[in-house]
């Protein structure tokens, strides 16, 4: 298995959350407030800086106001779409 930080599928979560950050009208800064972390981590989350483990997927959710469950059913779809590039 290879590193996943600049993988397509990488950029497939960075993506989803900064949509969901635009979805929820909410900029860098209001997002980590509510997420009780420093501005700078959204930023190094969203450049592919820092990996987004699957506890820090959900809280990005919640404080977004979107249902993990279905976000996570999106992100998968999306690593099925990347996998079938990959392999035909």
């Amino acid at each position: 298995m290879k590193k996943t930080i600049h993988s397509r599928h990488g950029e497939c979560v960075r993506k989803r959350l900064v949509a969901l950050r635009g979805k929820a009208g909410l900029t860098q800064r209001q997002l980590a407030e509510k997420l009780g972390r420093e501005r700078s981590l959204v930023g190094r989350l969203e450049l592919g800086e820092r990996r987004i483990d699957m506890v820090e997927f959900f809280w990005l959710c919640r404080a977004c106001e979107a249902d993990p469950v279905e976000e996570a059913k999106r992100l998968m779809r999306e690593f099925e779409a990347v996998q079938t590039e990959f392999t035909g």
